[in-house]
């Protein structure tokens, strides 16, 4: 690629801007109970959540998934201009809808400030979640997620920019899409992360 003068700027290393989210102590914490396990043997049992923020010409738009860490599939989201409660509600709702019943996930975060909130506590915990929390500035214990952010900025967004949050929007559920049912994964046995969870699933009913 050198003789040829060729380059590939994908999964190239940069320092990304991190939505930063943590304002101490506003509600209850959680330890790290996940300790950067983050290998699982079926789907909904170990899970990261996390918040991304993205610069666009029109404004800043902020992604909010959440993130099977053994199928890799984004099984619920929220995309905003900020940082939103209501947001936050909306993408917990799609998170309870699409749980398989009897799961008891334990759900990875950092401690930004709409983690802690009783409102999301509460919610967590009467649909059967576990919640664990990285250490405060500490990157690598939310290094799965963190992952999946790395793949979208420079599979969909890197060296792009959208005229409007609509557009970025539409664009981004489009690409989320395809990473859940188009996107074959070696480490899935090149499966996409739905046909992955949709077997795990059969074979344990």
């Amino acid at each position: 690629m050198r003789e040829l003068g060729l380059r590939c700027p994908i999964r190239r290393g940069r320092a990304y801007r991190r939505h930063r989210s943590y304002r101490g102590v506003v509600g209850r914490t959680f330890g790290n109970v996940i300790g950067r396990g983050f290998s699982a043997d079926g789907p909904w049992r170990k899970m990261g959540a996390d918040v991304a923020g993205f610069r666009l010409s029109s404004g800043k738009a902020c992604l909010a998934p959440v993130y099977d860490f053994a199928g890799k599939e984004i099984v619920a989201r929220c995309v905003s201009r900020g940082p939103s409660m209501l947001r936050r509600q909306r993408m917990l709702a799609g998170l309870f809808a699409a749980k398989p019943g009897g799961a008891r996930p334990m759900l990875h975060s950092d401690m930004g400030w709409q983690c802690q909130r009783a409102s999301y506590v509460n919610a967590l915990a009467g649909n059967g979640f576990v919640q664990s929390m990285s250490r405060k500035g500490n990157r690598l214990d939310n290094a799965a997620t963190e992952q999946v952010f790395g793949h979208l900025r420079d599979e969909f967004f890197r060296g792009r920019d959208r005229d409007t949050f609509e557009g970025f929007k539409t664009d981004l559920d489009e690409c989320i899409w395809r990473w859940n049912h188009v996107r074959r994964q070696v480490k899935l046995d090149g499966m996409t992360p739905v046909e992955y969870r949709d077997r795990a699933l059969q074979k344990a009913a």
